[in-house]
C-alpha cells in the first residue's frame, strides 16, 4: 500500500482577486489560504499605463526581492531575495533608457527609492510586469509589497500583511505566476 505523502504548500500560482464592494482591495488565495489584500487605487484594468494608480489583470511572474534586513526577519525562501541598501532606486521614467529597471543614486530621472521610511518595500518582491519585455508608458515598479495601516490602496502593486508575507514567502520560487484576475 502506498502512503501519502504530508502536503505543504504546493500552489503553483498565487490569485489575486479584486474584493467585494470594494475596488481598492482584494483577496489573495495562496496555499489553500486567503489572506485580504491592498491593490492600486484605481481598482484592476487590462489597459495599464504609468501613473494611474490600477493594477495590471494578466500573470505575471515571480522574479526575486528585495528585503530591509535591519527591519525584518525574513524565514527561508527559495526565492532569491536581495538586502535593501541606501542609494537603491527603481527607475520609473517611461522615457529613460533604465525605465522599470533598479538603477543607482545618484539619479535624476524619476525613481523610487527602495529603502523607504513606511515599510512598505520592508519585502518587496518583484514581479515581471513589463520587465522582460519592456514597453514604455506601460508601468513600472509593479510589486507584491506590504500593506499601508489600513489596506490604503497601492499606486498598482499587491500589498499585504508582513504576517501573510512570512507565511507566503516560505513557498515562493522565481517562476511562480501571480494571476491576476
Amino acid at each position: 500500500m502506498k502512503r501519502k505523502k504530508k502536503s505543504g504548500v504546493r500552489s503553483k500560482s498565487i490569485i489575486v482577486r479584486a474584493a467585494p464592494r470594494d475596488p481598492k482591495r482584494a483577496l489573495v488565495q495562496f496555499g489553500g489560504r486567503t489572506v485580504e489584500a491592498a491593490i492600486g487605487r484605481s481598482g484592476i484594468s487590462v489597459l495599464k499605463r504609468e501613473g494611474d494608480g490600477a493594477t495590471p489583470r494578466g500573470t505575471m511572474k515571480l522574479i526575486g526581492g528585495y528585503t530591509r534586513r535591519d527591519r525584518v526577519y525574513l524565514p527561508p525562501s527559495p526565492l532569491p531575495i536581495r538586502a535593501i541598501r541606501r542609494g537603491m532606486l527603481w527607475c520609473d521614467a517611461p522615457n529613460h533608457a533604465c525605465y522599470n529597471r533598479p538603477v543607482r543614486a545618484p539619479f535624476a530621472a524619476s525613481h523610487e527609492h527602495m529603502m523607504r521610511d513606511d515599510g512598505l518595500y520592508d519585502i518587496c518582491l518583484v514581479m515581471d510586469w513589463n520587465i522582460s519585455s519592456r514597453r514604455r508608458h506601460k508601468g513600472s515598479a509593479i510589486f507584491f509589497h506590504l500593506i499601508r495601516p489600513g489596506y490604503q490602496p497601492t499606486q498598482g502593486c499587491i500589498g499585504v500583511s508582513l504576517p501573510a508575507m512570512r507565511r507566503m514567502i516560505r513557498h515562493m520560487r522565481a517562476g511562480m505566476a501571480v494571476k491576476v484576475l
